[in-house]
């Protein structure tokens, strides 16, 4: 098999990777198990389930590429790592399509094994793809790093438990993700499975499209949007690029069994999550009305805790959305359960785009028609 497996990590650039971790940690239910640091490096490893985030920081002013990536970014993630099984095909088909490789593959180990790795740099993109296989390792994580505590704070509180990450979505500048797409079909071997254009995701002032693309058995989900350009306002994907100095990923979604008690439990904990109008729920309520499906969760709990819903006649998802999750209106987390439902929650997608639509208005930055 020389294509993805599914994901191995999700590796955020920060500028303090200890105070970064601790509130993923004690905000979002991760705990703390690895650590690799050096006098220049620091890199927090914490995990929910299979969910699995790197907190990397470098202290070293001399080194260029973290200085201007903090400066572009800020605080953000920098490289979605994948498992693979047939590293050595997939390092074949990079090299006939020209891709660009930073780290040619290589083994790294220890006395729990060995690990092969290939990264390779998206198009376009700061982002970064580490391809891994650890098929022959045993360790903790990945050789270098070392058990570590959890924060003492974070294990005494109530676990929130989670799965794994159901998928990312990235954002780009208007009129790239097709050549963006094109790249992850020839590098990546993912292939475009769904789309929605602008006649859905439109308002007054803005509009976007966006294309998921997978790989073949939908283990690795990636969806890729664009702003569609408006005379009257500033896209929520042009607000994103700007404040993140080009593109990069707007969200990751992590998959949870009981979405309602992590909600509360993470509301507990001063995660804030977008708003949803009741308007929304009255309209939900009469679809329900004319589908199969049996909805386990109470609609009045969904409406309290605006978690929005999508279903077919076999089944359905739970979804909402946090706040950006630093200063800047970039990164934010979705949380998802999915109950025999494999698909993307496409009908929510205006909804979402409403919601953050509203927050640009807070923020001032959808500038309307005057």
């Amino acid at each position: 098999m020389d294509g993805l497996r599914d994901f191995h990590y999700v590796e955020f650039r920060v500028s303090n990777a200890l105070q970064t971790s601790f509130w993923y940690c004690c905000c979002l239910g991760f705990n703390r198990f690895a650590i690799q640091k050096d006098e220049k490096t620091t890199a927090i490893a914490i995990r929910n389930g299979k969910a699995i985030f790197v907190i990397k920081s470098i202290h070293d002013d001399m080194n260029k590429e973290n200085s201007d990536q903090i400066r572009a970014h800020g605080d953000a993630i920098k490289d979605i790592a994948f498992r693979v099984d047939d590293i050595d095909a997939v390092a074949e088909r990079l090299i006939s399509n020209g891709v660009e490789i930073l780290l040619p593959k290589t083994m790294i180990q220890d006395e729990d094994g060995r690990v092969m790795l290939l990264k390779l740099q998206a198009k376009d993109s700061d982002i970064t793809h580490t391809l891994v296989n650890d098929k022959d390792y045993h360790g903790l994580f990945l050789p270098g790093f070392q058990p570590v505590d959890d924060y003492a704070l974070c294990s005494s509180l109530e676990p929130i438990p989670m799965v794994l990450v159901d998928h990312v979505v990235q954002n780009y500048p208007v009129g790239t993700i097709e050549d963006a797409a094109e790249w992850y079909k020839q590098s990546l071997a993912l292939h475009r499975f769904w789309s929605i254009d602008d006649r859905i995701t439109t308002s007054e002032y803005s509009a976007m499209k966006a294309w998921l693309i997978t790989n073949d058995d939908q283990k690795v989900q990636m969806t890729l949007a664009e702003a569609v350009p408006r005379r009257n306002g500033t896209s929520q994907i042009e607000e994103f690029v700007n404040y993140n100095g080009g593109p990069g990923i707007q969200h990751v979604a992590l998959l949870v069994d009981d979405i309602v008690s992590t909600v509360i439990k993470m509301q507990e904990r001063s995660v804030e999550f977008l708003h949803v109008p009741p308007s929304y729920y009255v309209l939900l309520e009469e679809r329900l009305k004319n589908s199969k499906v049996h909805l386990k969760e109470d609609i009045a709990k969904l409406r309290e805790l605006c978690i929005l819903m999508d279903f077919d006649d076999n089944g359905y998802l739970l979804q909402l959305f946090t706040k950006p999750v630093q200063d800047r209106p970039t990164l934010f987390i979705e949380i998802i359960q999915r109950r025999n439902f494999n698909g993307f929650g496409a009908g929510n997608f205006k909804a979402l785009f409403d919601a953050v639509e509203r927050e640009q208005r807070l923020r001032g930055t959808l500038c309307e028609e005057t």
